[in-house]
């Protein structure tokens, strides 16, 4: 008779599967976006000069962007679902013995653990290889703070048994956290102005490289530069003269002697670093480095890089 008058264990409606679910994935995300964030800080501060990015314009900004959105829209969401869950812990402590809850924070501590365990492996196994450079310790060791803290947050989350207001102080100072870290984001970012400015400046130089090496194919065809940008038209392989993303006014073009010539173009702001090409050989020595406003790039075509085609 006793056991009937028992209260059955609670079953989880489907909106607490749903806010738990959220809360659960709304904090991989934001942990995951808060890593790739403080890698790309670590890559500006503390760049390596093996890496294949050195002399490319920028190039972690495009994880910065992405790191940043989804932080901005992701965090928020997290906060505000577990703020809603700790309010029903408050109201009804036996929503904290939810079957579902446990077992996903017993599957996060399953992740943070597994983490933990194999940035340490990583590193253990970079430092025996002799490749244990500061950049790779920043990166290892912010790896393994943000999955420590996760780790011992719900460790701790799990073993009491009333909610806790002392939490709220750990989540102020993570937020803060997070909130300085988007902040210094946005500097390095830059405003939506100037990365538009800088966008167009790196359409211009990748429509110079792009003449560039269509002027070379036509003066290893017929041995002679074209007169005009317009020589280079080809309506089989579909080639059409580019012009200026912004005003749409053509590129200049100068033939300076048999195998020298210019091109020109006017820029919004100076290159923030030197811009290769994967496309145009680095043997030449050339690069397109350019300050504001009106650049040209000259040009002499190397005849043992470049021969002449054979005619058949």
């Amino acid at each position: 008779m006793d056991n009937l008058n028992e209260s059955p264990i609670k079953k989880s409606s489907a909106k607490e599967v749903f806010l738990h679910l959220l809360a659960i994935f709304t904090l991989y995300g934001s942990a995951t976006s808060f890593l790739v964030l403080l890698f790309q800080y670590i890559n500006f501060l503390v760049p390596d000069v093996l890496s294949y990015e050195v002399g490319y314009a920028r190039p972690f900004l495009g994880p910065l962007r992405f790191g940043l959105s989804t932080l901005i829209v992701v965090y928020p969401v997290f906060i505000a679902v577990s703020w809603f869950l700790n309010k029903s812990y408050f109201q009804n402590a036996a929503n904290r013995e939810l079957r579902l809850r446990k077992w996903l924070i017993y599957f996060t501590l399953f992740v943070a653990a597994i983490v933990m365990i194999g940035d340490l492996v990583t590193t253990v196994n970079t430092f025996l290889s002799g490749g244990l450079t500061s950049r790779f310790i920043l990166k290892a060791l912010s790896v393994l703070l943000v999955a420590g803290l996760i780790f011992g947050y719900y460790l701790y989350d799990v073993r009491r048994i009333q909610p806790s207001k002392k939490v709220r102080r750990f989540v102020y100072i993570i937020s803060g956290v997070i909130a300085a870290t988007i902040i210094g984001g946005f500097f390095l970012v830059g405003s939506p102005k100037e990365e538009r400015l800088f966008q167009f400046d790196q359409q211009r130089v990748s429509d110079l490289q792009n003449i560039q090496s269509q002027i070379i194919n036509y003066w290893q065809r017929k041995v002679r530069l074209p007169e005009t940008l317009n020589n280079l038209k080809d309506d089989i392989a579909g080639f059409q003269i580019p012009v200026d993303p912004q005003t749409g006014a053509s590129y200049e073009y100068s033939v300076n002697g048999p195998e020298s010539f210019e091109l020109c173009a006017t820029f919004n702001r100076p290159s923030p670093t030197q811009v290769k090409s994967p496309s145009i050989p680095m043997e030449l020595g050339q690069n397109w480095d350019y300050k504001e406003g009106r650049i040209c790039f000259e040009r002499i075509i190397d005849k043992d890089l470049y021969p002449p085609f054979e005619k058949k």
